[in-house]
C-alpha cells in the first residue's frame, strides 16, 4: 500500500479532493498497482509553524 504524503498550505475540500485524485492516478499508473491501493495523507501547516532561514514564513513579505 503506498503512502503518498503532501505537505502544504491550507486547502478547500475541492482543491483537496483534486490532489488526492491526481495524484493517486498518477501514482498507480506509474507503479502500476490498482489506485484502490493508494493512500494520501494531506497535512495542513500553517506559515507561523514553518521557518524559512532565520524567520518564520508568515513573517516573509
Amino acid at each position: 500500500m503506498p503512502v503518498i504524503t503532501v505537505e502544504g498550505p491550507k486547502m478547500t475540500k475541492e482543491q483537496k479532493a483534486e490532489l488526492v485524485k491526481e495524484f493517486s492516478e498518477t501514482a498507480s499508473r506509474i507503479m502500476n498497482i490498482p489506485v484502490e491501493a493508494m493512500v494520501t495523507i494531506i497535512r495542513e501547516v500553517e506559515g507561523e509553524n514553518v521557518g524559512t532561514g532565520n524567520i518564520l514564513l508568515c513573517d516573509r513579505k
